[in-house]
C-alpha cells in the first residue's frame, strides 16, 4: 500500500525498513467497529461524530505502528486515477488489492492487480498486470495513527531529486489515497497527482460528492494528533478551523486557523479549473493551492516546493457532511520531514 510503487506506477507497496517492533492492538475506545467482511477484512474504526473531539486523542495516538497497519488487511477494489498539477484526470485504471496477514500477523503479502483502463469486468483476461510484494516491517518515512490512517513519502526534499508524498485515509469499508508528486526535472515543481478510490468488494457504501467551496464553508473544530519520524512523544491539540467568504468579494475566502499557541489568518482566491475549483493562498511561484477533487478529497500542495524554506503537503478527506480528516506532513527549512498531524474535524457552525 506504499508509496514507492505508487511513484513508479509498478506497485503499491511499503518500502522495507524498521521501524518499531509490533506490540498488542490497541483498544478503540472512540470508534464504532464495522463487521468483518466474508474476505477477511479485519473490523476497521469508523470515527463517528457521536464522540467528542476531545476524546478523540487517546485512539489517534497509536501503541505501535504494525497493528495500525493490520487494519487495513483485506480486499479493496478500486481505481488509480492519475491527475495533472490542475486536477485534470489523464488517465485510470481499475485495481485490486489484496492485503493479506501471514505468520500470526507478523508478515503482510500484498498482492496488486492492474486492469485495463475502462474495464468493467475484472478478471484474467482484463488483467494488465500483476505484482506480488512481503514485508514484515515499515521504514521511518511512514507513520499511522490509531484509526489507520498513515502517511509515507520523501525523508529529505532536493530541487535537484524526486520527491513527493502518498496520504492514506480508511473508514469502515472505503479508503481514499492521494500521492503527491515533484519530479526533479521540475525543480520542486508539481508535477502529477494520483487519486486512489477504494472499497471492499461487498461494500454498499457511496462515494462522496465531489468537494466544493460550499462543502468546505463554516467553522470546524477537531482534534489534531502531531507524530515525528524521531519517535518522540506525540502531541495533541485541539483546533477551530474557519472558512467563509469576504463581504463584497465573491471570489475570495477567509480562512482561520486557531491552535493553543497561535492564530494563523489568510486569504485564498477561488478559481475554477477545467475539473472543478481550486483555492490560491498567495500568488507566487510557492503560492499553496487546494485542489477540489471527486469523493470529498482535497490536496493541498506548494505550486513549487521552496528551498530554505519550512513548507507542508496535506490531504483531506469529506467522510461526512460535517466531519473531514486532514493528514499534513511537515518539512522544515533544510527540506527535512519534521512531522506528520492527522486532524480530525467536525463542523459545527
Amino acid at each position: 500500500m506504499g508509496l514507492s510503487g505508487v511513484w513508479a506506477f509498478e506497485a503499491d507497496a511499503l518500502p522495507l525498513g524498521i521501524y518499531k517492533k509490533p506490540s498488542p492492538s490497541r483498544r478503540f475506545a472512540n470508534f464504532r467497529l464495522a463487521p468483518s467482511s466474508s474476505l477477511g477484512l479485519r473490523p476497521t474504526a469508523v470515527i463517528s461524530t457521536l464522540f467528542p473531539m476531545a476524546d478523540l486523542k487517546e485512539t489517534l495516538i497509536p501503541d505501535a505502528q504494525w497493528p495500525c497497519l493490520l487494519l487495513h488487511l483485506g480486499s479493496w477494489q478500486g481505481s488509480f486515477a492519475r491527475l495533472d498539477p490542475l486536477g485534470d484526470l489523464q488517465t485510470e485504471m481499475p485495481t485490486i488489492i489484496q492485503l493479506a496477514g501471514e505468520d500470526n500477523n507478523q508478515a503482510v503479502r500484498q498482492t496488486l492487480n492492474y486492469y485495463q483502463a475502462g474495464a468493467t469486468v475484472l478478471n484474467d483476461q482484463t488483467l494488465e498486470r500483476q505484482t506480488v510484494l512481503n514485508y514484515r516491517t515499515l521504514n521511518r518515512g511512514v507513520l499511522f495513527f490509531g484509526n489507520g490512517a498513515f502517511s509515507q513519502g520523501s525523508l529529505q526534499f532536493s530541487p535537484m531529486a524526486d520527491f513527493g508524498g502518498e496520504f492514506g485515509f480508511i473508514q469502515g469499508d472505503r479508503r481514499l489515497r492521494l500521492v503527491q508528486m515533484f519530479v526533479a526535472e521540475g525543480k520542486g515543481a508539481l508535477s502529477g497527482i494520483t487519486l486512489i478510490r477504494e472499497r471492499s468488494p461487498h461494500s454498499i457504501s457511496s462515494e462522496q460528492p465531489p468537494l466544493t467551496v460550499d462543502a468546505l464553508l463554516g467553522c470546524w473544530k477537531g482534534q489534531a494528533v502531531t507524530l515525528y519520524p524521531d519517535w518522540r512523544s506525540p502531541d495533541a491539540f485541539p483546533t477551530e478551523l474557519t472558512l467563509e467568504p469576504i463581504p463584497d468579494q465573491p471570489s475570495q475566502l477567509r480562512q482561520r486557523l486557531m491552535m493553543p499557541s497561535r492564530t494563523i489568518v489568510s486569504a485564498a482566491t477561488i478559481q475554477t479549473t477545467s475539473a472543478g475549483s481550486r483555492l490560491l493562498f498567495g500568488s507566487d511561484r510557492h503560492a499553496t493551492q487546494v485542489l477540489l477533487l471527486p469523493d470529498g478529497a482535497s490536496c493541498t500542495t506548494p505550486l513549487a516546493c521552496p528551498s530554505g524554506q519550512p513548507f507542508f503537503l496535506e490531504a483531506g478527506w469529506l467522510v461526512a457532511p460535517d466531519l473531514r480528516q486532514r493528514l499534513i506532513r511537515r518539512y522544515d527549512a533544510q527540506g527535512g520531514w519534521q512531522s506528520l498531524t492527522l486532524v480530525v474535524e467536525q463542523r459545527v457552525g
